[in-house]
């Protein structure tokens, strides 16, 4: 869709406001809202606010990333009382928008922005990635696990190491294979090169895969369905996508920040800076539901949870990548 066909689809779309309490605008990344992760956690969110606040909602899905800046601005200039962008990818963008729209409300989620008038919901994804590392360690069949990240950017890194770190709690002799899928956004919606990762790493020994990839997982399930091996889900619960076979998701609560952004600003209890969701908060957490209880036992659940109150605790020591490569 190039920029005009946006503005003109973006302005007969519009309907008017006068029977809305808040105008929300949700700007989803090029995984869209059938990702059945990172966006649709976002998407459901602000559907459920939709339903239950009585908001007015207008979602967007960015097939290209050089239409986060146009999109940010034509519904800052339509007013719209708060602007939401997913993903990490749309910062710069709205860095920029936000400046030249002070009065107007933004939330991003996955990113921080330093003004006043941007709320920035960012998660402990090192927490949750050294948990379901921890499991991972706990429930292969190999001491080899596998890693497959998106776009490699610092957060997909800092996935990436917590996870590790977790396994070798488990198991000392655990020992990680890694790949990317890319280094541009095209990455988050590439199931295919997943695959054929997945398939690669699986024949060189991997128990277990976690693919922090959005829309790209997809193919770590496949992968994991045909050699009948285990993978991780990640941001949404997505156990149920391969039942079975999915031995936990990483549970990334992007639905729950992406109301409560929708819930403070109608409440008028928007507050700007830096929201964090974490294990204590239950923004972070791993999903344990009737597609995997049968994978754990007694003991593998006693041993997760003392893990998981660890954590929680600050009795265990996660190494987090962004003060990592510092």
């Amino acid at each position: 869709m190039n920029l005009m066909c946006f503005l003109f689809c973006f302005f007969l779309n519009t309907t008017a406001f006068a029977t809305s309490n808040l105008r929300v605008a949700l700007i989803l990344d090029k995984g869209g809202k059938d990702d059945k992760s990172f966006n649709s956690a976002a998407f459901k969110g602000a559907t459920e606010a939709k339903e239950k606040l009585k908001i007015y909602l207008k979602e967007i899905e960015s097939s290209d990333d050089a239409m986060f800046e146009p999109a940010l601005r034509s519904f800052a200039s339509k007013n719209f009382d708060l602007i939401i962008s997913i993903g990490v990818n749309q910062a710069q963008a709205m860095a920029k928008i936000a400046k030249e729209f002070p009065k107007q409300k933004f939330a991003i989620i996955d990113a921080k922005i330093d003004l006043p008038n941007v709320y920035s919901a960012l998660f402990a994804e090192h927490e949750g990635s050294y948990l379901v590392g921890y499991i991972a360690g706990l429930k292969s069949k190999s001491p080899t696990i596998g890693f497959i990240g998106g776009m490699e950017i610092p957060l997909i890194k800092r996935f990436e190491k917590a996870y590790i770190q977790g396994a070798k709690r488990a198991n000392p002799h655990s020992v990680a294979i890694v790949n990317y899928i890319g280094v541009t956004s095209e990455a988050w919606n590439n199931p295919m090169k997943a695959k054929e990762l997945a398939v690669s790493q699986f024949k060189q020994g991997a128990g277990v895969i976690f693919c922090p990839a959005g829309a790209s997982n997809n193919g770590c399930f496949d992968a994991a369905s045909e050699m009948k091996l285990f993978s991780i889900g990640v941001d949404s619960n997505q156990n149920w996508i391969k039942p079975g076979l999915v031995l936990t998701s990483m549970l990334k609560r992007v639905d729950r920040a992406t109301f409560d952004i929708i819930a403070s600003t109608l409440n008028g209890q928007f507050i700007g800076g830096i929201h964090l969701f974490d294990l204590k908060n239950q923004g972070i957490d791993w999903a344990l539901d009737d597609y995997n209880k049968n994978l754990f036992t007694k003991d593998d659940l006693l041993k997760i949870e003392k893990i998981k109150n660890e954590i929680i605790l600050g009795k265990t020591h996660i190494t987090d990548y962004y003060e990592y490569r510092r």
